[in-house]
């Protein structure tokens, strides 16, 4: 992501009323969970939480196949640097049919399952609450693990506040925090298609191509498996350098080594939520 343009002053002024108005709320949780997958969101949230509560926060990462080893290792980064408390935790989403199916409310069993074990935590640990990090953009996008959310009583509190992804970018630059520009991240088997079974061979395949792209030095990106052909989604800053003949042939030939038998380059560039395309038509 490309360093931007500060914000006015009425905008940085109305940004920090709504952080104003985010310590407030989270000063009357008697003890929180925080969801936690190392994205500038949840990075945000967390250290607003352990500012805010101390001890009485809780950072909580769950592992399974479909988080990559990169984003482990971007979380527990962000953990040593800010001195959020922390806690790894498994979940078994891939055990339930409905989420291997891959449907269109795959999310909605991922974070039904994310969410009973971070009940089950809380509980045990003497925590009150619950949260993840919905922005106010995100309610603009279709995402059923919202749904799980309010099933299960989970507290938005960046939502509440009203903070859109700008602010809180921008707000973590100000906090200094090393997730304020980190791109845009999601669980690996969103670069799946809906109706394609997720598998554990299939999402390693996927993380392989994406470590490949970090390795050549794209920086924000998405390879979309689509059985024997992948379909690479690059940032439109970054599209000039990918389509360059050199380039070009360095990506037929490591994703052929990885077993695809065609490699393509989508011409509109990587955009989130590419995939849902598919259920508007």
């Amino acid at each position: 992501m490309k360093q931007t343009i500060a914000p006015d002053p009425q905008e940085a002024a109305r940004a920090e009323e709504k952080q104003r108005h985010l310590f407030e709320s989270l000063a009357g949780c008697a003890g929180l969970l925080v969801a936690f997958s190392g994205g500038a969101d949840s990075a945000y949230l967390a250290w607003a939480a352990h500012r805010v509560l101390g001890k009485h926060s809780l950072a909580v990462t769950a592992l399974s196949p479909s988080f990559s080893a990169h984003d482990r290792a971007q979380a527990e980064a962000f953990v040593r640097r800010t001195g959020v408390f922390h806690e790894f935790i498994e979940t078994q989403e891939f055990d339930n049919p409905l989420y291997v199916a891959n449907n269109a409310d795959r999310c909605y069993h991922c974070k039904t399952e994310l969410f009973t074990r971070l009940d089950e935590l809380a509980a045990s640990r003497g925590f009150a609450a619950v949260a993840y990090a919905i922005n106010a953009d995100d309610t603009h996008d279709f995402r059923p693990g919202h749904r799980a959310a309010a099933e299960h009583r989970v507290l938005a509190p960046l939502l509440d506040a009203g903070l859109r992804k700008q602010e809180i970018r921008e707000l973590s630059r100000l906090a200094g925090l090393p997730t304020w520009d980190r791109p845009a991240s999601a669980c690996l088997s969103s670069r799946v298609p809906y109706g394609t079974p997720v598998t554990v061979e299939t999402l390693g395949l996927v993380e392989r191509g994406e470590a490949i792209l970090r390795e050549l030095g794209f920086r924000q990106f998405r390879v979309r498996f689509h059985q024997e052909l992948a379909r690479i989604e690059i940032a439109p800053e970054e599209m000039p350098h990918a389509l360059s003949p050199e380039m070009a042939q360095v990506l037929a030939s490591q994703f052929r080594k990885l077993g695809f038998a065609y490699v393509t380059l989508d011409l509109e560039g990587y955009r989130q939520g590419s995939l849902n395309a598919a259920l508007k038509k």
